[in-house]
């Protein structure tokens, strides 16, 4: 199976991408609003096909991508019948079943964060997506959202611990950098419910936790009632081109649409004068910096269009797009491949020295 862990620091919230080797499908739990161009990207380049989007829960502390994961991919939206939320695709009850090629994922009830929390444990029972019930020797609060100590307690001891001791645990969040946890450690050293912690104990130590109210609680909520679809429509993330976002963070463009639309767009080459005049050509009409040259000679881009890096093999131009963008610069993509793969594609404007 593959598996990748995604974070995002804002909200400490984790996001899980799985999926089946074989038949490429996957499924992404817990994803984040603003963090939708790096998720989708890893899809894209891993070239899986998402089947579900999955939230352990009506978060209070950021908005889920899932609207827009359904959106981008035709990805079926789930969340537990209990969330009473808007836009939900499939309502999870406890022992529903979601699969994704030769792999699956079993939803478990697991109340007391919230009250339709779920836990998600993949089909060997070798790992569990825990959400915001069980955390890495913690657990969620219980102080709003319909939550419960006593019904967390239940959850935790009852179901998640009842799960194989090796069983890998993923959480929600977490505020310390830990990624991963087991049963085991979490029975035996989770100072609010290992041990031998008593139910008593446990609603002592969360019911004096003394938490402020999550700073996104006000307009997170309600957008994620409505499985993260904003109340307007967004605007678009491009108006001059079809950028696509890398999972390396980095824009790029297609050569076949800058050949067709190279007298809008500013060409930035950015190899040495050598290689600009040598065998491979340049695009005719590109201004010539060199990468080591830009910093200082930034104010000779023309702003007034938009950029397309260029280089050799596309990854000099890499880096001249991240330049150009701590200069201000926010029309800029690189052009994946450079010039071999416009030489490749057998794209007009190649021009070469005497």
């Amino acid at each position: 199976m593959i598996f990748r862990q995604l974070f995002d620091s804002a909200s400490s919230t984790y996001t899980y991408i799985l999926a089946c080797e074989v038949s490429r499908q996957a499924i992404i739990v817990d994803p984040v609003f603003e963090q939708h161009g790096r998720d989708y990207a890893l899809l894209r380049e891993l070239g899986l096909s998402l089947r579900y989007t999955l939230d352990t829960h009506v978060h209070a502390d950021h908005v889920t991508g899932a609207w827009r994961m359904k959106e981008a991919t035709g990805a079926r939206i789930a969340l537990s019948r209990e969330s009473g939320a808007a836009g939900v695709d499939l309502e999870l009850e406890d022992g529903t079943v979601l699969a994704f090629g030769d792999c699956s994922l079993t939803a478990m009830s697991t109340p007391g964060h919230t009250s339709g929390c779920m836990t998600f444990v993949t089909h060997d029972r070798s790992m569990a997506f825990t959400g915001d019930c069980l955390l890495i020797r913690g657990a969620g609060r219980t102080d709003f959202q319909a939550g419960d100590v006593h019904t967390m307690w239940c959850s935790i001891r009852e179901k998640i611990f009842t799960l194989p001791d090796d069983c890998l645990i993923y959480p929600g969040h977490d505020y310390l950098g830990r990624t991963v946890s087991t049963v085991a450690e979490e029975k035996r050293f989770n100072p609010r419910i290992g041990g031998e912690a008593r139910e008593e104990d446990f609603a002592g130590f969360m019911d004096n936790l003394g938490l402020p109210h999550p700073r996104q609680l006000v307009f997170a909520l309600p957008a994620n009632l409505r499985s993260g679809q904003p109340e307007s429509d967004p605007a678009p993330e491009s108006t001059w081109g079809p950028i696509v976002q890398t999972f390396a963070g980095l824009p790029e463009i297609e050569p076949d649409w800058v050949a067709r639309h190279a007298g809008e767009l500013t060409l930035l080459d950015v190899r040495s004068s050598a290689e600009y005049g040598g065998e491979l050509g340049h695009i005719g009409g590109s201004l010539l910096i060199p990468l080591s040259e830009l910093r200082e000679r930034v104010d000779e881009v023309n702003r007034d269009k938009p950029v397309v890096a260029v280089c050799q093999s596309g990854k000099r131009s890499a880096m001249a797009v991240q330049i150009l963008q701590a200069a201000g610069f926010t029309e800029v993509a690189n052009l994946p491949g450079g010039v071999i793969h416009w030489a490749r594609l057998a794209l007009p404007g190649l021009e070469y020295s005497d």
